[in-house]
Order: C-alpha cells, then sequence, then structure tokens
C-alpha cells in the first residue's frame, strides 16, 4: 500500500489554503504557501541527485525552514534525520556516518561544529539557514538554493512501511540508536494522537517543544497539521516568550515536560490573558502532582493531561483523556491500538495493583519498524513480539498506569527497591523546593545510598540536611535520601528533562 506522510499537508491545504499554518518571530505561513514552498525544496533535492529513501539530516530549531524542508523531505521520497542543533562535531558526525545521511541542512550558528563534522565523513551537501548577516563557513551552500527547482505538486509515492523519520535515542544506555519510524506509524500517532488531545481546526498549537524531538514533531506539528490547526513556532523555551505566544495568538493546545509547567507557574501572569489555553499535554518525564495542581491553579482555564511515550513508540502510547478521565500521577490507559502489558523478569504478565512493579512492554501500531542498522538491538527490545521499555510501573484495577521508574533509574538499598519517582514526590511537596531529583550512589555497605538533588523556589533558603529530615518523615527508613544537595538549577537536556546522568557524574 502506498502511503506518504506528507498527505496530512497536501490535505489540509485543499481545505483551507488560505488558513495561517505557523505563525513565526516576524511573519505568518499560511497552508498553501508551505504546501507550495515545500514542494519547491522537494523538486530542489531530487535535482540534486538524491533518490528517494535516501536520508537528510534537519539540524534546525523551531523555525519555518524547519516546517519547510521537514515536509520536502517527505514529499520527495527521502528520510528525515532530526538533529539537536547543540550537537557538537563528534556527535553531528556520528549521527551523520550511521545514518548514512547524503545531505545536511542546518542554522548558521552553529555550522561550523556541522562542517567539522562533515570534513570527517568526507564530501557532502550542507544547506545553512541565515539568521544573521554573517557569512557561513566556505563549501556551504544556502537554504534558499533549495527554493529554486518549481513545485510539480507531486507527492513520491512511498510505501505505508516506509522509513519517514530516522530519530536517535537519547543514548543514555550506550551509543544511540536510530529508530526508523515509518509514514504509517507517524500518521496513525498524529491521527489517534490529535483526536485524543481533541484537537480541533479552531485550535492554535504553541510549538515549544523542539521539533527535533519526536514529542515535538509527532504530538505537536503533524498533529496540528493533520486536523488543518494554526501553529505558534517558539525556537525556545522562556516563560515570556510563551506566554506572548499563548496571548497574542490565544493559545488553545501547548504540549511540553514538567520543568516547563514549573517554570510557567512562577511566571509573571499579572495583566495577561491566558484564558484561552485549554489544554496542556505533558510527557517526557513524570509530572509531580504539586507542580499539576500548582499549574492548574495558576491557569485555571486549562487541564494538565500526561501521556506516555517514546523514540521507539512515535511518541505516544498512553494517556489520560480528559479531566473527567484521568488520575493524576497515573500515565493513563493505552492508546487506541496500543496493547500493553507489565511483565516480571520471566515475561509473564502481573495482575493490576501498586504491589505488582513490572516493565511496560507494548505492541501496535505506534511501535518502530526497528533500529537503523542494529538487528541486535531490535532483536532485544522486540523480545517476544513486544517492545520492552525499560520503564517500571504498575496498573490499577481501573487501567490506568503508574509510572514507578526507569529500570537503570531503580536504586536498590540493602536489598530493598527505591524508586526515585516515589522520594521525589515526597520532596516535591516541600514548600521550598522547586525541581528533585533523586539517584542512587556506589554504597559499601548497603550496595547503593539514596541521594537528591533540589533546586529552590526564588527567594526560598533551606538547607539539605532540613531536607533529609524532612523526607525522613515521610518515608521507610530505607527509603529516605541521605544526603540532599541543592543546585541552582538541576542539568537538563533539550526537551528540559533532568539529566540524571550528569547527576551521576557529580
Amino acid at each position: 500500500m502506498t502511503f506518504n506522510l506528507a498527505t496530512i499537508l497536501r490535505e489540509s491545504a485543499r481545505a483551507t489554503p488560505g488558513k495561517v499554518l505557523a505563525h513565526a518571530v516576524d511573519r505568518a505561513f499560511t497552508y498553501a504557501e508551505v504546501d507550495e514552498i515545500s514542494g519547491r525544496v522537494a523538486s530542489s533535492l531530487l535535482a540534486t541527485g538524491l533518490r528517494p529513501g535516501q536520508t537528510v539530516a534537519l539540524q534546525l530549531p523551531n523555525v519555518p525552514q524547519f516546517v519547510f524542508a521537514y515536509f520536502g523531505i517527505l514529499k520527495a521520497g527521502l528520510v528525515m534525520l532530526p538533529l539537536n542543533p547543540l550537537l557538537k562535531a563528534r556527535e553531528i558526525a556520528y549521527h551523520l556516518g550511521d545514518s548514512d545521511a547524503a545531505a545536511l541542512v542546518t542554522l548558521d550558528l552553529v555550522a561550523d561544529e556541522a562542517t567539522k563534522a562533515v570534513a570527517e565523513l568526507g564530501e557532502l551537501p550542507v544547506y545553512v539557514v541565515r539568521t544573521t548577516s554573517a557569512e557561513p563557513p566556505a563549501g556551504t551552500r544556502a537554504f534558499e538554493e533549495l527554493y529554486r527547482a518549481p513545485d510539480t505538486g507531486e507527492i513520491a509515492p512511498t510505501d505505508a512501511d516506509d522509513t519517514a523519520v530516522l530519530l536517535y535515542t537519547s543514548g543514555t544506555t550506550g551509543r544511540p540508536k536510530g529508530a526508523e519510524l515509518t509514514h504509517f506509524q507517524l500518521f496513525m500517532a498524529c491521527t489517534v494522537g490529535g483526536q485524543t488531545f481533541g484537537f480541533e481546526p479552531d485550535d492554535v498549537s504553541v510549538v515549544v517543544l523542539p521539533l527535533f524531538h519526536v514529542f515535538g514533531l509527532s504530538s505537536t506539528l503533524n498533529a496540528a497539521i493533520r486536523y488543518g490547526a494554526t501553529t505558534v513556532l517558539v525556537p525556545r523555551f522562556e516563560p515570556a516568550a510563551v506566554l506572548d505566544a499563548l496571548e497574542r495568538h490565544r493559545g488553545s493546545v501547548i504540549c511540553g515536560v514538567p520543568t516547563m509547567w514549573i517554570a510557567l507557574t512562577q511566571a509573571d501572569l499579572a495583566g495577561r490573558d491566558v484564558s484561552s489555553l485549554r489544554v496542556a499535554v505533558s510527557g517526557g518525564a513524570a509530572a509531580p502532582g504539586e507542580v499539576i495542581r500548582a499549574f492548574e491553579a495558576r491557569f485555571p482555564h486549562a487541564v494538565v493531561l500526561e501521556g506516555y511515550g517514546l523514540s521507539e513508540t512515535a511518541a505516544h502510547a498512553t494517556f489520560n483523556r480528559s479531566a473527567h478521565h484521568r488520575k493524576v500521577l497515573s500515565i493513563g490507559t493505552p492508546m487506541w491500538g496500543v496493547d500493553l502489558r507489565i511483565v516480571d523478569g520471566d515475561e509473564r504478565p502481573m495482575p493490576p495493583g501498586r504491589d505488582h512493579i513490572g516493565e511496560i512492554v507494548m505492541r501496535g501500531y505506534n511501535v518502530m519498524k526497528g533500529y537503523h542498522k542494529n538487528p541486535e538491538a531490535t532483536a532485544e527490545a522486540m523480545r517476544g513480539g513486544w517492545f520492552h521499555t525499560g520503564d517500571l510501573a504498575y496498573q490499577d484495577d481501573d487501567g490506568f498506569v503508574f509510572i514507578v521508574d526507569r529500570t537503570k533509574d531503580l536504586v536498590i538499598r540493602g536489598g530493598f527497591n527505591v524508586y526515585p519517582r516515589e522520594v521525589e514526590e515526597v520532596l516535591h511537596e516541600h514548600p521550598a523546593v522547586v525541581e528533585a531529583a533523586v539517584i542512587g550512589r556506589p554504597d559499601e555497605r548497603f550496595g547503593e545510598e539514596v541521594i537528591a538533588f533540589v533546586s529552590l523556589s526564588a527567594g526560598a533558603a533551606v538547607a539539605g540536611h532540613d531536607l533529609v529530615a524532612y523526607a525522613k518523615a515521610r518515608l521507610a527508613a530505607y527509603k529516605y535520601p541521605r544526603e540532599v544537595h541543592v543546585l541552582d538549577e538541576l542539568p537538563k537536556g533539550p526537551t528540559g528533562k533532568i539529566l540524571k546522568t550528569e547527576l551521576r557524574a557529580r
């Protein structure tokens, strides 16, 4: 069966050609304009000699050129490889080499690192999006060159099971692996996801999650375009910029991670009208209950709905459906078409109940085709036909799933399992604590010791030992952290997710 994901843009452009698809910093682009510009990009890429099935890397923040290039790549039948603009030359070279990329689109502000990476690999065309008057590195080409060929209006007849996006995992458990997501999987993900979020054509989605991340790409951009909605592109997360976007464009939907909700809760809302916001889709990391309650108190017209997914599952797997069908602290129930189980170490399904913690495994249309050029890793992840997430959870009698922790984050102290999220929830309840992260540290006596890192609200002052005492009074003796380190800010990745690997390195 032939199907190309770019059809979602074409259909919405035909239905509402004059409607704004994307508001950017300096101008807006209609559906018809994006359809036509991306068509020129597709024609230009094919005119350079690229052939369907080859990979084009896209290293851009949330700017209009990302949207033009993304859909141009899809229309040409090519594979899109999204890359974080903050990657260094060594990291870029790894991704380009492992993916067999045939071209790279990057930003002038990071083009030096990109060209160093390309120099390690040999000749590879590099197209640069210019945001300043400075000349890009020698040997690169202006992104505008990809506007030269006329739009033929054609969309390559790719197979539904062809890879559309090659998305590399974070690499927290080894070198990054490229998850192959197909045209059909990504179409179903934005269709089911958008329907679950309640996307309507009148919605305005504030796109602040990076589009090079699967959450931002699938749940914000693809879903909005699939339902003919409008987006507001915010290049980087800053509370004032997000609030400006919400207020100026009457934003109704925003996807984000808990650290964003914390920052927006603390922002100055005086004189602002953000009543248009109806739903905040939360993912990427567990959202503490106190954070959800605080956000909804500051944004009383909005509800925080937490979901769960991975790069390998096209961003979604479970979701809390509405304010009336949710359980705070849970990641919701399996989405349509997703078969999910909690299994023990012998792959046996576990009964409901918080005493029956096991690994989340799943199967369905949302699960990747496999890891690029890595059959061993694919076979290991897909044991028995089920994708093994590495996440520990339990399911209650109503089918709601509660994440306990990553398998690798589990702390075993003196033979007892300590789930960091439980400890973090307690620390979050302290009025001075804004963020909390708990890790295990090697210990000669107990095997591992429980250690916490926190950041505090503005103007707050509390000593680490006082937070130890606070947790000790609320947790079993083997669970409470023996040390709490107060930091100005916890280290975070590009989506705002707290980086426990960096905390362990301390």
